[in-house]
């Protein structure tokens, strides 16, 4: 199978959909890998090194959809790239497609395979492809958090681990998943007062098995999320529906009773966002104020640190890349029923019901697009 590497062109967006440690891989099970050039220069993979591994280069992202039958990514398709995808091709990458109407659209127009990494599950009912990224986005929201209470970032003007005879700042975390865990690990290690909030009272035990009293645990709800949110310095959003539109769990009317200078992280923004006042925002510019609040929403969060994000995903979908090349979409899907979960666009027609609801339109299952493909 041809398989096609895209530069990614997202908004400082610089992991790549696979690296040449992945590529070698893949070539040596006899598959030829079409890479853009300079798709991993900002994260120094090289041209040379891609070429050493046994890709080919060419120079626009056209020639790599022109050559390429199964198209591996990062983000999702933006509508450049969108316009380039025909029916025979098969699209790997994350789409979160619930808040994404356009996209959605124009992927059932294209005709194409389109799997995404954030719905396909595993055994366990995980998140195999979106957990790596999520503990990435999860880290790295403390460090944001951080930096936005600092006061030249319109903050409070707080150290997040306070400092002796100074009181640390208090993180709130909403949703207990991946992002919350590693959330909490960075929060914790940095010496902030940490409140994790949870529906599953198995969640909450094992947070407070691991941490102990270095945490508090609470069941939430509405009343424990406002009491929490109030008190909170740092919130972090952390809530996910697979595939689905992301519940908004604080209200505008609570953002603003929020103290002034508080910060808000929306780890949830690729699914729309639990807070109300959320919008996406990018790495060049990712903070707003609203109601003296300040927002870091940013939706490809993985991106500013690329080159440990391309590792840890790459590690995560190579396996699933190798089932599709090896065995061809169809047969890749029908043997993992797991890989199948990711399947939300077929030939026209939308695969995840999640999406469907989130946009109120029809859709099919995954198991009847199947049968769609040739």
């Amino acid at each position: 199978m041809i398989i096609g590497i895209p530069k990614e062109i997202k908004n400082n967006e610089f992991r790549v959909g696979l690296g040449p440690e992945a590529v070698q891989e893949l070539v040596a099970h006899g598959h030829q890998v079409v890479v853009q050039a300079s798709a991993g220069a900002g994260i120094d993979f090289t041209d040379e090194q891609y070429l050493a591994a046994g890709a080919s280069l060419v120079v626009s992202a056209e020639e790599v959809f022109k050559q390429a039958e199964l198209i591996v990514k990062v983000k999702e398709p933006q509508a450049s790239e969108r316009a380039l995808l025909r029916p025979h091709h098969t699209l790997f990458t994350y789409l979160h497609l619930a808040p994404d109407v356009a996209q959605t659209k124009e992927l059932l127009k294209s005709g194409a395979t389109c799997i995404a990494y954030e719905t396909v599950t595993d055994g366990k009912g995980g998140l195999p492809l979106l957990a790596p990224m999520s503990e990435v986005a999860g880290r790295m929201s403390i460090q944001a958090g951080a930096r936005c209470l600092e006061k030249s970032q319109n903050g409070r003007g707080m150290l997040l681990g306070g400092v002796p005879g100074v009181q640390a700042a208090m993180v709130a975390i909403i949703g207990g998943g991946v992002v919350g865990f590693a959330a909490t690990q960075m929060a914790v290690g940095m010496g902030a007062r940490v409140v994790v909030l949870d529906k599953s009272m198995e969640v909450l035990r094992r947070f407070d098995a691991i941490f102990g009293n270095r945490v508090q645990t609470l069941f939430s709800c509405a009343k424990t999320i406002e009491e929490t949110v109030l008190q909170a310095d740092v919130v972090i959003g952390g809530v996910l529906i697979p595939g689905a539109a992301a519940p908004k769990l604080v209200t505008r009317e609570l953002i603003s009773k929020m103290k002034p200078g508080s910060v808000v992280v929306d780890v949830a923004i690729d699914q729309g966002g639990c807070f109300e006042t959320s919008k996406p925002t990018t790495h060049a510019d990712p903070t707003y104020v609203v109601d003296g609040v300040v927002h870091y929403c940013v939706a490809n969060m993985p991106g500013a640190v690329a080159r440990t994000s391309t590792y840890a995903l790459n590690n995560a979908t190579l396996p699933y890349v190798l089932q599709i090349a090896n065995k061809g979409p169809r047969k890749a899907l029908e043997d993992n029923e797991h890989l199948l979960n990711g399947l939300n666009v077929v030939k026209g027609q939308l695969t995840c019901p999640s999406v469907g609801v989130a946009q109120g339109i029809g859709s099919i299952s995954p198991t009847q697009g199947l049968k769609l493909i040739d």
